[in-house]
Protein backbone atom coordinates (compact mmCIF):
# COMPACT_ATOMS: atom_id res chain seq x y z
CA UNK A 1 0.00 0.00 0.00
CA UNK A 2 1.29 3.63 -1.26
CA UNK A 3 0.49 4.81 2.52
CA UNK A 4 3.29 2.91 4.46
CA UNK A 5 5.81 3.60 1.88
CA UNK A 6 8.63 6.55 2.50
CA UNK A 7 7.81 9.81 0.68
CA UNK A 8 9.96 13.15 -0.11
CA UNK A 9 9.12 16.23 1.49
CA UNK A 10 10.94 19.24 1.44
CA UNK A 11 14.33 18.43 3.01
CA UNK A 12 12.95 14.77 4.38
CA UNK A 13 12.25 11.53 3.46
CA UNK A 14 9.54 10.52 5.04
CA UNK A 15 9.29 6.54 6.54
CA UNK A 16 5.03 6.76 5.13
CA UNK A 17 2.76 8.66 4.30
CA UNK A 18 0.92 8.91 8.07
CA UNK A 19 1.19 12.91 9.42
CA UNK A 20 0.16 12.79 13.16
CA UNK A 21 -1.91 16.09 13.08
CA UNK A 22 -1.42 18.81 15.62
CA UNK A 23 -3.03 18.59 18.86
CA UNK A 24 -3.68 20.90 21.60
CA UNK A 25 -3.06 18.89 24.56
CA UNK A 26 -2.15 21.54 27.07
CA UNK A 27 0.60 19.93 29.49
CA UNK A 28 2.84 22.99 28.95
CA UNK A 29 3.28 24.34 32.69
CA UNK A 30 4.04 27.84 32.03
CA UNK A 31 4.13 27.36 28.80
CA UNK A 32 7.35 25.47 28.85
CA UNK A 33 7.73 22.20 27.17
CA UNK A 34 8.32 19.44 29.21
CA UNK A 35 9.73 15.96 30.06
CA UNK A 36 6.59 14.51 29.78
CA UNK A 37 6.10 16.23 26.11
CA UNK A 38 8.93 14.34 25.30
CA UNK A 39 7.85 11.14 25.97
CA UNK A 40 4.32 11.69 24.47
CA UNK A 41 5.96 13.18 20.72
CA UNK A 42 8.85 10.22 21.34
CA UNK A 43 6.13 7.35 21.57
CA UNK A 44 4.78 8.32 18.35
CA UNK A 45 7.59 8.71 16.43
CA UNK A 46 6.37 6.10 14.34
CA UNK A 47 4.49 8.39 11.76
CA UNK A 48 6.18 9.73 8.81
CA UNK A 49 5.66 13.37 10.32
CA UNK A 50 4.78 14.58 13.79
CA UNK A 51 3.45 18.18 13.42
CA UNK A 52 3.25 19.69 17.18
CA UNK A 53 0.28 21.01 18.97
CA UNK A 54 0.26 24.85 17.81
CA UNK A 55 2.80 26.88 19.53
CA UNK A 56 2.90 30.54 20.29
CA UNK A 57 6.03 32.71 18.55
CA UNK A 58 4.77 35.52 21.38
CA UNK A 59 3.95 36.19 24.69
CA UNK A 60 0.45 37.83 22.12
CA UNK A 61 0.06 34.39 20.89
CA UNK A 62 -0.91 32.52 24.32
CA UNK A 63 -4.74 32.09 24.20
CA UNK A 64 -5.06 29.30 25.69
CA UNK A 65 -3.92 27.62 29.16
CA UNK A 66 -0.63 25.40 29.33
CA UNK A 67 0.11 25.87 25.62
CA UNK A 68 3.65 25.93 24.55
CA UNK A 69 5.60 28.87 23.05
CA UNK A 70 8.80 28.85 21.40
CA UNK A 71 9.79 32.32 22.11
CA UNK A 72 12.33 32.37 25.35
CA UNK A 73 15.37 30.32 26.29
CA UNK A 74 13.49 27.54 28.53
CA UNK A 75 10.77 26.76 25.41
CA UNK A 76 13.69 26.27 22.96
CA UNK A 77 15.62 24.25 25.66
CA UNK A 78 12.79 22.03 26.22
CA UNK A 79 11.71 21.90 22.13
CA UNK A 80 15.22 20.70 21.73
CA UNK A 81 14.69 17.61 24.05
CA UNK A 82 11.55 17.16 22.20
CA UNK A 83 13.25 16.50 18.73
CA UNK A 84 15.89 15.14 20.10
CA UNK A 85 13.81 12.50 21.65
CA UNK A 86 11.67 12.08 18.30
CA UNK A 87 14.92 11.54 16.19
CA UNK A 88 16.16 9.13 18.51
CA UNK A 89 13.21 7.21 17.66
CA UNK A 90 13.60 7.60 14.35
CA UNK A 91 10.92 10.48 13.87
CA UNK A 92 10.81 13.54 12.41
CA UNK A 93 9.14 16.81 14.10
CA UNK A 94 7.49 19.91 12.88
CA UNK A 95 6.75 22.95 15.01
CA UNK A 96 3.21 24.33 14.43
CA UNK A 97 3.17 28.14 15.11
CA UNK A 98 -0.26 29.01 16.39
CA UNK A 99 -0.41 32.90 17.32
CA UNK A 100 -3.99 32.69 18.92
CA UNK A 101 -4.59 36.41 18.26
CA UNK A 102 -8.61 37.50 19.28
CA UNK A 103 -8.65 33.60 20.71
CA UNK A 104 -7.70 33.91 24.13
CA UNK A 105 -8.93 34.52 27.84
CA UNK A 106 -6.98 37.32 29.76
CA UNK A 107 -6.07 34.93 32.58
CA UNK A 108 -4.00 32.71 29.99
CA UNK A 109 -1.72 35.35 28.84
CA UNK A 110 1.45 35.48 30.39
CA UNK A 111 2.97 38.93 31.48
CA UNK A 112 3.39 41.56 28.98
CA UNK A 113 0.81 39.53 26.66
CA UNK A 114 -1.68 41.68 24.97
CA UNK A 115 -4.93 40.41 22.80
CA UNK A 116 -4.11 41.81 19.41
CA UNK A 117 -6.11 40.84 16.17
CA UNK A 118 -6.74 42.77 12.11
CA UNK A 119 -9.76 44.43 13.52
CA UNK A 120 -11.83 45.36 17.34
CA UNK A 121 -14.08 42.22 16.74
CA UNK A 122 -14.51 39.99 19.70
CA UNK A 123 -15.13 36.35 19.03
CA UNK A 124 -18.01 34.73 20.37
CA UNK A 125 -17.71 32.25 22.72
CA UNK A 126 -15.99 31.38 26.12
CA UNK A 127 -12.20 29.88 26.79
CA UNK A 128 -11.18 27.74 29.89
CA UNK A 129 -9.17 28.99 32.15
CA UNK A 130 -7.34 27.39 34.89
CA UNK A 131 -8.12 30.70 37.60
CA UNK A 132 -11.90 30.90 36.49
CA UNK A 133 -13.00 28.55 34.60
CA UNK A 134 -15.01 29.27 31.17
CA UNK A 135 -14.25 33.27 30.82
CA UNK A 136 -15.24 35.00 26.99
CA UNK A 137 -13.13 35.88 24.46
CA UNK A 138 -10.80 39.06 24.94
CA UNK A 139 -11.60 41.74 22.71
CA UNK A 140 -8.60 42.39 21.00
CA UNK A 141 -6.90 45.46 20.26
CA UNK A 142 -6.23 46.17 16.09
CA UNK A 143 -2.91 45.87 14.60
CA UNK A 144 -1.21 48.53 13.68
CA UNK A 145 1.46 48.28 10.99
CA UNK A 146 4.02 48.17 13.85
CA UNK A 147 2.62 45.10 15.24
CA UNK A 148 2.00 43.72 12.16
CA UNK A 149 5.42 43.76 11.28
CA UNK A 150 6.68 42.77 15.18
CA UNK A 151 4.48 39.69 14.64
CA UNK A 152 6.17 38.69 11.19
CA UNK A 153 9.75 38.99 12.80
CA UNK A 154 8.41 37.27 15.83
CA UNK A 155 7.19 34.02 13.69
CA UNK A 156 10.68 34.38 11.70
CA UNK A 157 12.38 34.41 15.11
CA UNK A 158 10.55 31.14 16.48
CA UNK A 159 11.22 29.37 13.00
CA UNK A 160 14.61 29.95 13.50
CA UNK A 161 15.24 29.11 17.03
CA UNK A 162 13.68 26.03 16.56
CA UNK A 163 15.87 25.09 13.73
CA UNK A 164 18.72 25.74 15.16
CA UNK A 165 17.43 23.51 18.47
CA UNK A 166 17.63 20.82 16.07
CA UNK A 167 13.31 20.70 14.98
CA UNK A 168 13.07 19.66 11.44
CA UNK A 169 10.31 22.31 10.15
CA UNK A 170 8.00 24.63 11.01
CA UNK A 171 4.20 24.92 9.83
CA UNK A 172 2.51 28.31 9.77
CA UNK A 173 -1.20 27.90 11.84
CA UNK A 174 -3.56 29.80 9.35
CA UNK A 175 -6.67 27.47 10.16
CA UNK A 176 -9.32 27.39 12.55
CA UNK A 177 -9.53 30.82 13.24
CA UNK A 178 -6.68 31.95 14.16
CA UNK A 179 -4.45 34.86 13.77
CA UNK A 180 -3.33 34.37 10.41
CA UNK A 181 -6.65 32.95 9.56
CA UNK A 182 -8.23 35.55 11.11
CA UNK A 183 -6.34 38.02 8.30
CA UNK A 184 -8.11 35.56 5.83
CA UNK A 185 -11.38 35.47 6.73
CA UNK A 186 -13.83 38.58 6.25
CA UNK A 187 -15.64 38.33 9.67
CA UNK A 188 -12.62 39.33 11.81
CA UNK A 189 -11.15 41.09 8.57
CA UNK A 190 -12.50 44.29 8.95
CA UNK A 191 -9.77 46.48 7.60
CA UNK A 192 -9.44 49.22 5.30
CA UNK A 193 -5.85 49.42 4.58
CA UNK A 194 -3.98 46.81 2.15
CA UNK A 195 -4.70 43.93 4.78
CA UNK A 196 -8.39 44.30 4.49
CA UNK A 197 -10.83 44.45 1.90
CA UNK A 198 -10.77 42.06 -1.65
CA UNK A 199 -9.00 38.63 -1.10
CA UNK A 200 -5.51 39.57 -2.21
CA UNK A 201 -5.78 42.10 0.64
CA UNK A 202 -6.79 39.64 3.39
CA UNK A 203 -4.16 37.33 1.91
CA UNK A 204 -1.32 39.51 2.20
CA UNK A 205 -0.35 39.25 5.93
CA UNK A 206 -0.68 35.45 5.29
CA UNK A 207 2.41 35.48 2.50
CA UNK A 208 4.30 38.09 3.61
CA UNK A 209 4.85 36.13 6.73
CA UNK A 210 5.10 32.48 5.08
CA UNK A 211 8.03 34.71 2.86
CA UNK A 212 9.94 35.65 5.81
CA UNK A 213 10.25 32.53 7.12
CA UNK A 214 11.04 30.71 4.22
CA UNK A 215 14.03 33.14 4.05
CA UNK A 216 15.02 32.96 7.30
CA UNK A 217 14.75 29.00 7.32
CA UNK A 218 14.83 27.60 3.98
CA UNK A 219 11.52 26.41 1.95
CA UNK A 220 12.46 22.79 2.19
CA UNK A 221 11.73 23.47 6.32
CA UNK A 222 8.23 25.26 5.95
CA UNK A 223 4.88 23.93 5.85
CA UNK A 224 1.10 25.93 5.82
CA UNK A 225 -2.11 24.63 7.85
CA UNK A 226 -5.35 25.89 6.26
CA UNK A 227 -8.99 25.35 6.78
CA UNK A 228 -11.05 26.64 3.65
CA UNK A 229 -14.98 26.10 4.92
CA UNK A 230 -13.43 25.91 8.26
CA UNK A 231 -16.01 27.05 11.36
CA UNK A 232 -14.12 26.99 13.89
CA UNK A 233 -13.76 29.98 16.60
CA UNK A 234 -16.50 32.15 14.76
CA UNK A 235 -15.67 32.65 11.20
CA UNK A 236 -17.31 32.67 7.98
CA UNK A 237 -17.21 29.13 6.76
CA UNK A 238 -18.75 30.31 3.26
CA UNK A 239 -18.37 33.60 1.98
CA UNK A 240 -17.75 34.86 -2.37
CA UNK A 241 -14.70 34.87 -2.34
CA UNK A 242 -13.44 32.07 -0.82
CA UNK A 243 -12.39 29.57 -3.48
CA UNK A 244 -10.81 32.87 -5.74
CA UNK A 245 -8.74 33.51 -2.41
CA UNK A 246 -7.11 30.07 -1.77
CA UNK A 247 -6.82 29.18 -5.14
CA UNK A 248 -4.62 32.61 -4.91
CA UNK A 249 -3.66 31.46 -2.16
CA UNK A 250 -2.07 27.95 -3.33
CA UNK A 251 -0.42 29.60 -6.20
CA UNK A 252 1.52 32.10 -4.45
CA UNK A 253 2.56 29.69 -1.78
CA UNK A 254 3.50 27.52 -5.10
CA UNK A 255 6.06 30.14 -6.00
CA UNK A 256 7.53 30.54 -2.09
CA UNK A 257 8.11 26.65 -2.51
CA UNK A 258 7.02 25.43 0.75
CA UNK A 259 7.21 22.33 1.41
CA UNK A 260 3.32 21.20 1.91
CA UNK A 261 0.10 22.56 2.59
CA UNK A 262 -2.00 21.21 4.92
CA UNK A 263 -5.75 20.99 4.38
CA UNK A 264 -8.12 20.89 7.27
CA UNK A 265 -11.35 18.79 7.03
CA UNK A 266 -13.81 18.89 10.00
CA UNK A 267 -16.57 17.57 8.51
CA UNK A 268 -17.68 14.23 9.35
CA UNK A 269 -17.13 13.45 13.14
CA UNK A 270 -16.00 16.79 13.73
CA UNK A 271 -19.69 18.64 12.76
CA UNK A 272 -18.47 21.06 10.68
CA UNK A 273 -20.69 22.09 7.67
CA UNK A 274 -20.11 20.22 4.24
CA UNK A 275 -17.51 21.47 1.45
CA UNK A 276 -19.27 23.75 -1.00
CA UNK A 277 -16.90 22.93 -3.72
CA UNK A 278 -13.88 20.68 -4.00
CA UNK A 279 -11.71 22.89 -2.69
CA UNK A 280 -9.01 20.18 -1.86
CA UNK A 281 -8.60 19.47 -5.65
CA UNK A 282 -8.84 23.25 -6.66
CA UNK A 283 -5.91 24.19 -3.91
CA UNK A 284 -3.92 20.53 -5.41
CA UNK A 285 -4.34 22.25 -8.63
CA UNK A 286 -2.83 25.71 -7.83
CA UNK A 287 -0.09 24.64 -6.07
CA UNK A 288 0.89 21.43 -7.26
CA UNK A 289 3.27 20.32 -4.52
CA UNK A 290 2.58 18.44 -1.55
CA UNK A 291 -0.80 18.41 0.17
CA UNK A 292 -1.66 17.00 3.76
CA UNK A 293 -5.05 16.01 4.41
CA UNK A 294 -7.24 13.53 6.05
CA UNK A 295 -9.91 13.66 8.45
CA UNK A 296 -12.22 10.66 10.15
CA UNK A 297 -9.10 8.23 9.44
CA UNK A 298 -9.07 5.03 11.54
CA UNK A 299 -7.96 2.82 9.05
CA UNK A 300 -5.15 1.92 6.22
CA UNK A 301 -7.87 1.74 4.00
CA UNK A 302 -9.34 5.07 4.49
CA UNK A 303 -5.56 6.64 5.08
CA UNK A 304 -5.13 4.83 1.62
CA UNK A 305 -8.50 6.51 0.29
CA UNK A 306 -6.51 9.54 0.71
CA UNK A 307 -3.54 9.14 -1.59
CA UNK A 308 -6.05 7.36 -4.38
CA UNK A 309 -7.95 10.68 -4.18
CA UNK A 310 -4.85 12.58 -5.65
CA UNK A 311 -3.49 13.91 -2.23
CA UNK A 312 0.32 13.19 -0.95
CA UNK A 313 0.02 12.71 2.84
CA UNK A 314 -3.03 11.33 5.08
CA UNK A 315 -3.45 13.39 8.38
CA UNK A 316 -4.43 11.35 11.70
CA UNK A 317 -5.15 12.98 14.65
CA UNK A 318 -7.93 12.03 17.89
CA UNK A 319 -6.69 8.07 17.34
CA UNK A 320 -2.60 9.12 18.27
CA UNK A 321 -3.68 10.03 21.47
CA UNK A 322 -4.72 6.63 22.55
CA UNK A 323 -2.97 4.54 20.10
CA UNK A 324 1.06 5.77 20.37
CA UNK A 325 1.83 2.78 18.30
CA UNK A 326 -1.00 3.56 15.48
CA UNK A 327 1.02 2.99 12.43
CA UNK A 328 1.86 -0.52 13.37
CA UNK A 329 -1.62 -0.92 14.18
CA UNK A 330 -2.99 0.04 10.75
CA UNK A 331 -0.80 -2.19 9.00
CA UNK A 332 -1.86 -5.11 11.11
CA UNK A 333 -5.60 -3.98 11.21
CA UNK A 334 -5.51 -4.27 14.78
CA UNK A 335 -8.82 -2.96 16.99
CA UNK A 336 -7.46 0.64 17.92
CA UNK A 337 -8.13 2.49 21.63
CA UNK A 338 -10.43 4.84 21.95
CA UNK A 339 -9.56 8.44 23.75
CA UNK A 340 -11.13 9.58 26.50
CA UNK A 341 -12.26 13.24 25.59
CA UNK A 342 -12.26 14.19 28.74
CA UNK A 343 -8.60 14.43 29.19
CA UNK A 344 -7.46 15.95 26.51
CA UNK A 345 -6.87 18.84 27.96
CA UNK A 346 -6.06 18.26 31.48
CA UNK A 347 -2.29 18.39 32.81
CA UNK A 348 -0.56 15.52 34.04
CA UNK A 349 0.37 11.99 32.34
CA UNK A 350 -3.10 10.43 32.40
CA UNK A 351 -4.76 10.24 29.04
CA UNK A 352 -1.16 11.47 27.83
CA UNK A 353 1.45 9.13 28.15
CA UNK A 354 -0.11 6.30 29.88
CA UNK A 355 -2.44 4.34 26.92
Amino acid sequence: MELFKPYVLGDYTLKNRIVMAPMTRCRAIDNIPNELMEEYYAQRAGAGLIISEGTSPSVNGIGYARIPGAYSPAQIVGWRQIANKVHENDGLLFVQLMHCGRIAAAENLPDGGEVVAPSVAQASGEMYTDENGMQPHVTPRAMTRGDLDLAQDEFVNAARLLINANVDGVELHAANGYLLDQFLNPNSNLREDEYGGNFENRARFVLETAEKVVDAVGSGKVGIRISPYGAMNDVSHNYDDLVEMYAYLALKLKELGIAYIHIVDHTGSMGAPEFKTDIKATIKGAFVGTVITGGDIDSKEKGEQVIDDGFDLAYIGRPFISNPDLVEKLKKGADLTAPNPDLFYTPGPKGYIDY
